[in-house]
């Protein structure tokens, strides 16, 4: 299991790309993970055969484990350079140690003074036990030697709450499910484990407000629709709505940078820059890869940012570091015909803004001599959740106010 992030503990192998016995090249993809931040495949270090999978379909384990084994086809190992093994697993020390054979038995709990500094289990699982008030003594670990993995966690907070009534399931891959026959009970992936998780989080973290503005979007239709055709075979893209909305909400958070900050205990964080969470919907999930620093970026930079991330979500190919760092998000629920959208914040966000689908509708127009005309218009809505714990109303609707603004009127250079 390779060491995706310095943040990442462990990972969930989803598919295994490849079978006992076949042959593999270096490089090329062979197996799928799932992880707290993200999805993607992972390439093989080295040419050679499959000669045995060691962790099936499903399970969780620690990064650094042995999932696999690549030989020559004579039943020796495949050598590969260091450089080459880098991103999968490196050999390991047995799951059975000298260390863990001599390891006693689970003793009474330990005092919570002593952080569970006698139970096995990753940084990021002690600080969750912590934040939820587990003892990781009570809880059974499904990891490797008996870790405790975030997972065991979670299933232990949920069922401290809700008397079961049956044994836990147990894990499911966050492969594509068989069809749905009505009256099916289907485990949830373990991608939508983690979103429900963030949702709930989300929800109780943040106090959520929305407001929404309609956004006359006639001249951005008409400038795009002229541009578009010479816009692809220039630059090799093809020129979407979403720059221009990024590119607004930039404009926007550069006058009210209360926006673009995050909480950290009772301290507001201003952030220097923009970093843009962009979310993509996919098949199995969604996801928000991060388009870092877009306010040092032009048009078409925006533009190339927002397409790479989104085919390599699309494609498995992100990596931790690509879904991390959002100081604000942007979602489009406009895409499959919503008309608007209430989303929920992506912590540690403090505003999410969600993009609805344009529309022709009839409008009211004012011309400069004061005479009103009705015309039909290409219109988009658009809506803010903000966190109301340090964004007021009136600063969130001077906020989308120029996000308008910079719509209505647009004059940038395309590109």
């Amino acid at each position: 299991m390779p060491q995706m992030g310095e943040s990442i503990f462990e990972g969930t192998i989803t598919k295994w790309l490849k079978r006992t016995g076949d042959k593999v090249q270096r490089d090329e993809p062979l197996f799928e993970i799932s992880t707290d931040k993200v999805d993607a495949e992972i390439p093989a270090p080295a040419s050679g055969v499959l000669q045995e999978i060691k962790v099936s379909e499903g399970n969780t384990v620690q990064v650094n484990t042995v999932v696999g084994v690549i030989g020559d086809g004579s039943g020796a190992s495949a050598s590969a350079p260091a450089k080459a093994a880098a991103p999968t697993p490196a050999p390991a020390s047995p799951p059975s140690t000298k260390k863990e054979a001599s390891a006693p038995p689970p003793a009474a709990p330990a005092p919570e003074d002593e952080e569970d500094s006698d139970v096995r289990s990753s940084p990021l699982v002690r600080k969750l036990a912590r934040e939820h008030n587990v003892d990781l003594a009570k809880v059974n670990g499904t990891g490797t030697g008996g870790r405790v993995t975030k997972q065991d966690v979670i299933d232990f907070v949920e069922h401290r709450t809700t008397a079961p009534v049956t044994a836990p399931a147990p894990r499911q891959t966050s492969a594509p499910a068989p069809a749905v026959i009505p009256g099916d009970l289907v485990p949830m992936s373990q991608m939508r484990k983690i979103i429900a998780q963030r949702m709930i989080e989300s929800r109780r973290t943040s106090a959520h407000v929305h407001c929404m503005f309609e956004v006359d979007m006639t001249r951005i239709v008409n400038l795009r629709n002229k541009l578009k055709n010479g816009f692809e075979q220039r630059h090799g893209a093809r020129l979407t709505f979403m720059p221009f909305f990024v590119r607004a909400a930039i404009i926007a958070l550069q006058q009210y940078p209360i926006v673009n900050s995050s909480l950290e205990g009772d301290n507001i964080r201003y952030h220097k820059h923009v970093n843009a969470g962009i979310a993509v919907a996919l098949d199995r999930g969604l996801i928000v890869p991060v388009l870092k620093n877009a306010d040092e970026l032009n048009f078409l930079g925006l533009q190339r940012g927002i397409t790479d991330l989104g085919e390599r979500a699309r494609s498995k190919k992100l990596l931790p570091a690509d879904v991390e760092g959002a100081t604000f998000t942007i979602t489009n629920p406009g895409q499959f015909g919503a008309v608007f959208g209430l989303p929920i914040i992506n912590q540690p966000n403090v505003a999410i803004m969600g993009v609805g689908g344009i529309t022709k509708q009839p409008l009211v127009i004012t011309d400069k001599d004061g005479a009103d005309s009705i015309a039909i218009r290409s219109v988009v809505h658009l809506t803010l959740g903000y966190d109301h714990r340090i964004i007021d109303g009136a600063v969130a609707d001077q906020f989308m106010a120029a996000v308008k603004k910079a719509l209505e009127n647009w004059s940038e250079e395309v590109g």
